[in-house]
């Protein structure tokens, strides 16, 4: 059942690309999801399995939002909202803010972090707190294989115009470069390298190669000292009434008062007429009763 709905949901007859929402917004992927199947959505309902199944198919920054889904899916959005809600629970989906790591920034984005592997909220409270690892960027297998050269190939290449008896062979500069990436990897610029590599040579330079391993290890820049990494800030809000709160406050993206649970009562509460009047009548009583004990 899963499975036909999968494929019956996103088939509008005109067949016009999902929408794009604003950049830094829409759909965003969540990691530690496992490879696609075509059993992934087989444990929801046949409404939610088709829906989730073409949310999933949709890139990163896609304008997930109830009315976009609306225009796509042959749902209203009455429907759409009720449905995605669902799949909140079954934890798939979450909504939320992210502060921008820009440097110098203080904006708060709103994010929909969409999982097609199902997780329980202590997962989703683990990725608020930046607790769960970021995925490496795949590699694109569409790319054509054949290798291109490095910078730091290129530079080692070119330094025979600058010092002729510098000049590399192919294969020199192939077993030199990876050297040279360190140095570019601790911040040194193409001409530092260049100065370092050819300044004060020897005459004659029997050996290039040689003499430019020796000077690349010898003269190596030091690391630069790094800040750790600060994991981002995210804070999620409740499918229904869109409400900030911790992750341990909204088990399956529903908040307490969603969910129909009644709040503590709070020390500050008024009190009633009543209350008042017992209040003042208990403390009349134990004032009169402290006069008629105290002697004259």
């Amino acid at each position: 059942m899963a499975d036909s709905q999968l494929s019956a949901a996103p088939s509008p007859a005109h067949a016009a690309p999902h929408p794009m929402a604003n950049p830094g917004y829409g759909k965003r992927s969540a990691p530690d999801q496992h490879r696609r199947t075509r059993h992934d959505f087989a444990h929801l309902p046949p409404r939610e399995a088709a829906i989730a199944g073409y949310v999933d198919r949709l890139p990163d920054g896609a304008d997930i939002s109830v009315k976009t889904l609306a225009k796509q899916l042959p749902y209203g959005q009455c429907a759409l909202r009720t449905a995605l809600n669902n799949l909140q629970r079954a934890g798939h989906l979450r909504r939320g803010r992210e502060h921008l790591t820009d440097p110098g920034s203080r904006r708060w984005i709103t994010r929909s972090w969409w999982s097609r592997t199902a997780h329980d909220d202590d997962w989703w409270a683990a990725f608020t707190r930046g607790a769960v690892p970021e995925p490496e960027e795949p590699p694109d297998r569409a790319r054509p294989t054949r290798p291109t050269r490095s910078r730091a190939h290129i530079l080692l290449a070119a330094l025979g115009r600058t010092a002729p008896a510098l000049s590399l062979s192919q294969a020199d500069c192939a077993a030199l470069a990876p050297l040279l990436a360190e140095w570019f990897a601790r911040g040194a610029t193409d001409e530092h390298a260049v100065q370092a590599l050819t300044s004060g040579l020897p005459s004659p330079v029997h050996h290039p190669a040689a003499l430019l391993r020796r000077r690349l290890t010898d003269k190596l820049p030091p690391e630069p000292a790094r800040p750790p990494a600060r994991p981002p800030l995210r804070i999620l809000e409740c499918a229904k009434c869109r409400t900030p709160g911790r992750p341990e406050a909204l088990p399956g993206g529903i908040c307490g008062a969603c969910r129909g649970e009644r709040a503590p009562s709070s020390p500050n509460t008024p009190l009633s007429p009543s209350e008042v009047q017992s209040r003042a009548a208990q403390i009349r009583g134990a004032m009169n009763q402290r006069r008629e004990r105290t002697p004259a």
